[in-house]
C-alpha cells in the first residue's frame, strides 16, 4: 500500500467510485474539458486570493489551470520536483520561529473540532454576482 492510499480517509467503495467516474467522465473530458468545485484551506484561499488582487491571476479558476500546467510540465522532470521539496523542507528547518510541543498541537486540534468551522468564501463570476 502507497503512503497517499494509507492517508486516504476514502473507504474503498467510495475510492473505487471516484476511479470509475474518472474512467467515465475521460472521453467527454478530452473533448470539452472538465468543470470541477475545489476547496482551498485558509492559507491558500488567502494566497490564490492575493495574487487575484494583485492583478497576477483574473480568478482563482485562472490560477489553478496555470498552476496545474505548471505542475504538469514538471512532473517529468523528477530531479527538480526532488530539489524544489530539498529547499522547501530546508527552508522548513532554517526557520527562526520557534516550533510546537505536542501540547500545543493538541490544544490547537482540540479547540478546532470544539468549534464551528466558519462557511467558505465563494467566489463568483463577475456575471453570475
Amino acid at each position: 500500500m502507497t503512503e497517499e492510499a494509507e492517508q486516504d480517509w476514502r473507504t474503498p467503495a467510495e475510492r473505487q467510485s471516484d476511479i470509475a467516474q474518472a474512467k467515465a467522465l475521460r472521453e467527454q473530458a478530452s473533448k470539452g474539458g472538465l468543470r470541477f468545485e475545489v476547496f482551498l484551506p485558509s492559507g491558500l484561499a488567502e494566497w490564490v486570493l492575493d495574487l487575484v488582487a494583485e492583478g497576477v491571476f483574473t480568478d482563482p479558476s485562472e490560477a489553478v489551470f496555470v498552476i496545474l500546467g505548471e505542475h504538469r510540465e514538471l512532473e517529468p522532470h523528477a530531479d527538480l520536483r526532488e530539489e524544489i521539496l530539498r529547499r522547501t523542507l530546508q527552508a522548513r528547518m532554517d526557520d527562526p520561529h520557534p516550533g510546537f510541543t505536542l501540547e500545543e498541537v493538541e490544544d490547537h486540534f482540540d479547540k478546532l473540532s470544539r468549534e464551528p468551522r466558519p462557511e467558505p468564501a465563494v467566489w463568483r463570476r463577475w456575471k453570475d454576482r
